[in-house]
């Protein structure tokens, strides 16, 4: 089961994260991801200042639901956030590993300089999810 749970969250590049308000309330965003299963790590760009990035700061614990096609078959995976450092300047690790998640969902970006700058402008976080459970349902 577990095998066609990773393969189900290996095919979507669009999920529902779901982070902890201060209150306890799950705070609950749409997200393109990129699954790693052999780190079993899945990488997803966020934005520094909105409430999933403080959420994190504050608690890690995530989890994010993949939906399969039809509705019917999901993924949930229970995750450890680690939020890697703001993008600062146009050639930082940040910047370096948030063009890797661009290319894994999207393949290459017409302008790559372009695509720096606006990481840096838009205070972009790379956020890694260390998968410690996947549960579902692969109909």
């Amino acid at each position: 089961m577990t095998d066609a749970l990773q393969d189900l969250i290996a095919a979507s590049h669009l999920a529902t994260l779901a982070t902890i308000r201060r209150d306890g309330r799950p705070q609950l965003s749409n997200v393109s991801c990129t699954y790693d299963p052999e780190r079993d790590l899945i990488r997803v760009s966020i934005t520094d200042g909105r409430a999933k990035t403080a959420n994190l700061r504050r608690d890690p614990r995530a989890t994010l639901l993949v939906n399969g096609k039809g509705g019917w078959s999901y993924a949930a995976v229970d995750a450890t956030a680690t939020l890697l450092p703001v993008a600062q300047t146009p050639d930082d690790a940040s910047v370096e590993e948030l063009i890797s998640i661009y290319r894994a969902v999207n393949g290459e970006h017409p302008d790559w300089d372009d695509y720096r700058a606006a990481m840096v402008a838009d205070r972009r976080v790379p956020l890694h999810l260390h998968v410690d459970r996947i549960y579902g349902s692969a109909r």
